[in-house]
């Protein structure tokens, strides 16, 4: 079956050319630039590929197991690099779902695992986070959703795009869900390491014969164009069945993508980077705290880890249309309309980019356009 874009992508897709002049609503930290890296590059590395392994460069998997926890608990056999956590999630999807199967999934939530499962002819089964619990999952749903044919539970922490976040506690109780019927549980990890108030929670991987965590440089690193990301997964037989897959779509990682990534998470990188992240993002989400306590028109539920959250519009403003107006003139502002996640009463507020994406300028401007809606 064919796949179909989802409106996420198909919203991207239109304004592409738009050039605004501030964005409200970024996803990925402030980016770091080549010149950044340069001193630990060998100017004489190769661009053909890393000529010493299909799963990707050992050291770059020794540093995603260490950045996720998993030193110890997964090996880096376990480890599979791909071209961002999208090709992860891809990989695993199209490998374990077969036509008639049942993938639980959460909303609002990442689109992905549903475009790809209704392309497979699996069934969706959604349980949804609601905005008046603060966007919790409903574990006691979750395992009411689960049957003999789930053959997936799919799910992002910290959830894109709410922001919520699950603990180990959680996470145990989803691995028994999971459990019960032999489900895989993947989870999507892209925005693990900004957590504001909380740990980091554990990554599945460690911690259940079935579970796949999957992550990227891209969220919480700012280095999205590297297009480097990682599955992992204790089952030896998935990670070759991914290698698989890979081999007739991407075939292997870019060797500059793996090279920078495992420059980025060497440890004491890894922790600088994160810790001006979380600087940067904690500054920003106090500013968009303050402004959204400002908006008469405006509410949201402040994401507890991640870079984005959803404001609720006022009853009777369509996301879309609110969306495509602040873009125009005299507003210039970007921004994510809600129906990119099916929540069309609400638009997607981020805080990060650092200043290269004049927050406080696109904060006024949405302001103006709320007022003068």
């Amino acid at each position: 079956m064919k796949v179909k874009i989802h409106t996420l992508f198909q919203y991207l897709l239109e304004t592409t050319d738009a050039a605004p002049e501030a964005i409200v609503g970024f996803s990925l930290s402030g980016s770091p630039t080549l010149g950044d890296y340069l001193d630990d590059l060998d100017p004489d590395l190769s661009l053909d590929w890393n000529n010493r392994d299909f799963r990707g460069l050992p050291e770059l998997r020794e540093n995603v197991l260490a950045q996720a926890g998993l030193t110890g608990l997964c090996t880096s056999a376990d480890v599979l690099i791909t071209a961002g956590a999208a090709e992860a999630n891809y990989l695993v999807i199209m490998q374990l779902l077969q036509p008639g199967d049942e993938i639980v999934i959460e909303t609002p939530g990442w689109p992905q695992a549903e475009v790809l499962a209704k392309a497979i002819g699996a069934k969706v089964v959604k349980v949804a986070r609601s905005e008046a619990d603060d966007w919790r999952l409903p574990l006691d749903a979750v395992a009411a959703a689960v049957s003999d044919k789930t053959r997936m539970i799919f799910l992002s922490n910290p959830n894109n795009p709410t922001g919520d976040l699950l603990g180990a506690d959680d996470l145990a109780e989803l691995v028994r869900c999971a459990d019960r019927v032999g489900a895989w549980l993947l989870v999507d990890e892209v925005y693990a390491g900004l957590e504001w108030g909380a740990p980091r929670a554990p990554s599945v991987a460690g911690h259940y014969a079935r579970g796949i965590s999957t992550g990227s440089v891209s969220k919480a690193l700012g280095l999205q164009g590297l297009r480097t990301g990682w599955l992992i997964c204790p089952d030896p037989e998935l990670i070759m069945d991914a290698v698989i897959l890979r081999e007739n779509s991407s075939e292997i990682m870019n060797i500059m993508g793996e090279t920078i990534a495992e420059i980025a998470l060497r440890p004491d990188r890894y922790r600088a980077a994160i810790d001006k992240a979380r600087r940067e993002g904690a500054a920003n989400l106090a500013q968009m705290n303050e402004w959204v306590a400002e908006q008469a028109m405006l509410s949201w539920v402040a994401p507890k880890a991640g870079l984005i959250g959803l404001g609720r519009l006022p009853a009777g403003i369509d996301s879309d249309a609110f969306a495509k107006r602040v873009l125009a003139d005299p507003y210039r502002t970007f921004l994510l309309p809600g129906s990119a996640y099916d929540q069309p009463g609400h638009i997607r507020l981020g805080v990060g980019g650092g200043a290269g994406v004049n927050l406080r300028k696109g904060l006024d401007r949405v302001a103006q356009a709320l007022a003068e809606w």
